[in-house]
């Protein structure tokens, strides 16, 4: 495939930006057009079938992260998937956070009253998340699985074994910094819920995301609502609790075949062949980064690392980035970049020479 040709704004900038932003590819947008066409045509019996079309996409998700279909469920994004997430527990678990996590995680939580603790993201993060559970003893643990600053990842080795040291306590996880990097197994991870937005790594643009939920985890949903009938109006037909709180209204075809589309590229793609690349080039990015003393200490211990880089710029050198038009992000105290299988080695070089002053 000919990445330049599939994604046209390579030709016009280095883009190292994918994880403020995945890109629209031609053959989706063209996917796009026609859909709309057919709106325009058919009118109202353009959705003559709509819950087909939506299972279709849960399966196709489902496919991809060795997840459940009935378990699967659409939202607009992370946040939405979340929020609606929280109100349904009970609100005497106590969350474990992570200081500096997305504000998207964390806000939430404190904002509904929840009793929380935190560790900072830093050195030997790992094992001061099992230390601070000893002490804590939360019942839920919420995070990013990367960190959108530093791009620091918690591995799914380290998630099991947490899991059996503490195996009551919820994991409930933001993967929209992971989702589309690397193959994942959700019914073989530790994760009890999962909660994404497609428009970064899965290159599905905006307003889609999902939410994947272990059996044992429903369990602690919504048990209020289950003593109320559920509607039986003919559409509603299928929906169960559940399906009402996380997709509670009509979805949008549009966005949510987006994404359907960017899953179909992806396993064509392969999961497998996008972590090999992008690790590969973002190993020599870590290389050069480090020997350039541009890494906390933080990021250089870590064997495993992302895709996401926050680099320590003066504010000089951020206005010559921008000015050799690569696009990357402020974020925290730093400049972040980010790597996708769209990216190749000319890129990091062109990052790199402007970093020495070529």
């Amino acid at each position: 495939m000919n990445t330049l040709l599939q994604f046209p704004v390579l030709e016009k900038c280095t883009y190292l930006n994918t994880a403020n932003s995945g890109l629209l590819s031609t053959t989706i947008a063209a996917w796009r057009r026609k859909h709309d066409v057919e709106f325009m045509d058919l009118g109202s019996e353009f959705r003559l079938n709509p819950g087909l079309f939506f299972q279709n996409v849960r399966e196709n998700l489902a496919s991809l992260f060795s997840a459940k279909p009935e378990n699967t469920y659409l939202v607009p994004n992370f946040s939405f998937g979340f929020n609606t997430f929280l109100d349904g527990l009970n609100s005497s678990h106590k969350f474990l956070l992570l200081s500096g996590d997305y504000p998207s995680v964390n806000y939430p939580v404190q904002s509904r009253g929840f009793e929380c603790d935190f560790v900072e993201i830093g050195s030997k993060l790992e094992e001061r998340i099992l230390d601070k559970i000893s002490t804590s003893k939360p019942t839920a643990f919420a995070f990013s699985l990367v960190q959108y600053v530093s791009g620091i990842k918690l591995t799914d080795q380290f998630l099991k074994t947490l899991k059996a040291a503490f195996p009551d306590i919820l994991l409930i996880v933001d993967g929209t910094q992971f989702c589309g990097t690397a193959p994942f197994n959700f019914e073989d991870s530790a994760i009890d819920v999962l909660i994404s937005s497609g428009y970064k790594w899965m290159l599905g643009g905006y307003g889609n995301g999902f939410v994947f939920i272990k059996d044992a985890a429903k369990g602690h949903l919504y048990n209020k609502r289950k003593t109320n009938s559920l509607p039986t109006e003919p559409f509603l037909q299928g929906k169960d609790h559940l399906l009402m709180a996380f997709e509670p209204g009509h979805l949008d075809t549009t966005s949510f075949g987006t994404l359907n589309q960017s899953i179909n590229h992806l396993k064509t793609l392969g999961l497998d062949y996008i972590e090999y690349a992008t690790q590969t080039l973002t190993q020599k990015a870590k290389a050069a980064f480090a020997e350039r003393g541009l890494l906390n200490e933080a990021v250089l211990e870590r064997a495993d690392h992302s895709t996401i880089f926050s680099l320590s710029l003066s504010p000089q050198m951020v206005q010559k980035v921008q000015q050799a038009n690569i696009i990357c992000s402020a974020r925290g105290a730093g400049t972040r970049f980010s790597f996708h299988y769209y990216n190749t080695e000319n890129g990091l070089n062109k990052l790199l020479e402007v970093l020495d002053g070529k």
